[in-house]
C-alpha cells in the first residue's frame, strides 16, 4: 500500500482560476477536472460549474483541488503551507518571482542562519508557499 499525505485545497468557487494560475506558475498540468454538474448526484443550485475534484501535477509536485458548495464558505488559514523543495537557486528565484507577482510576500527571499535560501509567499488564493534549498 502506498502511504503518503497529499495536499487538498478547497476554494470558494475559484478553484478553476487557481488551477490555471498554478499551471502558469509551475508549468504543470491539470490531470483531471470534474465539475459538480458532471456528478451522478443532485447538486445545489449554482454548483454545476464548480470544481468537484481536480488533480495538478508538475514532476513531484502533486495536489488536489475542489470548490465548496455555494453557501459553504471556506475560511482560508495560515496553519498549512506547501514547502517547495527545489534543486537550484535559479528555480527558487523563478518561483519566488512568479508567486509574488500576484501574491503577498510574507518573508523576502534570503539566505538564512540555518543555511537555506528561503522565502514565504501567500498566493492570490490564500495558499502559503515556502521555498527552500
Amino acid at each position: 500500500m502506498k502511504a503518503q499525505a497529499t495536499p487538498y485545497f478547497t476554494f470558494n468557487g475559484n478553484a478553476r482560476d487557481a488551477l490555471e494560475y498554478y499551471k502558469e506558475v509551475f508549468k504543470g498540468e491539470i490531470i483531471t477536472c470534474q465539475t459538480y454538474g458532471e456528478a451522478d448526484f443532485d447538486t445545489p443550485k449554482g454548483a454545476d460549474d464548480r470544481v468537484m475534484h481536480a488533480q495538478f501535477k508538475k514532476d513531484a509536485l502533486f495536489f488536489m483541488v475542489s470548490d465548496s458548495f455555494p453557501g459553504q464558505d471556506v475560511e482560508l488559514g495560515s496553519s498549512i503551507s506547501l514547502a517547495l523543495e527545489l534543486d537550484s537557486l535559479e528555480e527558487i528565484q523563478n518561483y519566488y518571482s512568479l508567486l509574488k507577482e500576484k501574491g503577498t510576500t510574507l518573508m523576502e527571499l534570503q539566505d538564512t542562519f540555518w543555511g537555506a535560501t528561503y522565502a514565504k509567499v501567500k498566493d492570490p488564493y490564500g495558499i502559503n508557499f515556502t521555498k527552500d534549498q
